[in-house]
């Protein structure tokens, strides 16, 4: 019974570990795609980076909007 207790503990910390590296990976695909529509429309970069934080909500408010 013990063996069975560590190794789901073991399982249990990989996983963990395998989210936090999904989170470290950096600056996402949406933000960058917000970024660069932001700088083509307003030539910006403070909103450019306004943009950038909101990422997904900007990208779909410009799909609609245009």
């Amino acid at each position: 019974m013990r063996r069975q207790t560590s190794e789901f503990r073991k399982v249990k910390k990989v996983k963990k570990m395998e989210n936090k590296t999904v989170i470290k990976s950096g600056i996402s695909f949406g933000s960058v795609l917000a970024i660069t529509i932001s700088w083509s429309v307003n030539h910006s970069i403070i909103w450019a980076i306004i943009h950038g934080c909101l990422s997904w909500l900007y990208v779909i408010y410009y799909a609609i909007i245009r």
